[in-house]
């Protein structure tokens, strides 16, 4: 573990999907294990203790999972899934992404506003751009986000994005470099997979 007592996300450690059967880092996945009753439970933050079940961060991969009843093979056991996994996963996803990026707004790590989001995009201190998915396509189209992979959200509502920032409604906000970025853009990544008709 390094010092401070941080985990850091080990891109080198591969897992199996077992909807699709391709290999890749764990940032691609999410982890189930099984929890009480032999029920299957999502495990967004990857420490939940038992073995380690993983499908694509992906809606089509996760309803193919349970169609198809694939976890109770991943788990060398008979389990319990619940038909509605992959909308119970989506929603415990944002809610994990508002969670995280309300903490980078308190740590003074993330801001909103069109105004002030437009100033950060300008000095190029934004690591990324988050848009709300019902907001005015012709006003989003008025900020650009940082150049690279993983800088541009639009996943979630703006009344979502407004609890992130304590606000009725937000359509626009930015994430400073550092601090909490990786891991509210590591969260944002996976639930794009989940919500991939937003926008």
């Amino acid at each position: 573990m390094p010092r401070g007592g941080q985990r850091t996300r080990d891109d080198a450690s591969e897992r199996r999907c077992i909807a699709t059967g391709a290999s890749g880092p764990k940032a691609g996945l999410i982890r189930f294990v099984v929890g009480p009753g032999d029920e299957i439970v999502p495990d967004l933050a990857e420490k939940l203790p038992g073995r380690g079940i993983w499908v694509s961060a992906d809606k089509a991969a996760l309803e193919k999972a349970v169609k198809k009843n694939l976890f109770p093979r991943g788990a060398k056991r008979s389990v319990r899934t619940d038909e509605r996994l992959a909308e119970l996963v989506t929603e415990r996803l944002a809610a994990r992404v508002i969670e995280v990026l309300s903490l980078a707004r308190k740590a003074g790590q993330a801001i909103a506003g069109l105004e002030k989001v437009k100033g950060l995009l300008e000095t190029e201190d934004a690591a990324c751009l988050f848009q709300a998915s019902d907001g005015s396509e012709r006003e989003k189209r008025r900020l650009r986000p940082p150049e690279g992979p993983n800088t541009y959200f639009d996943v979630l509502s703006a009344q979502e994005l407004g609890l992130a920032f304590g606000r009725d409604r937000v359509i626009h906000a930015a994430l400073i470099a550092g601090g909490l970025g990786e891991l509210v853009r590591y969260e944002s990544a996976r639930l794009t997979g989940l919500r991939p008709n937003r926008g």
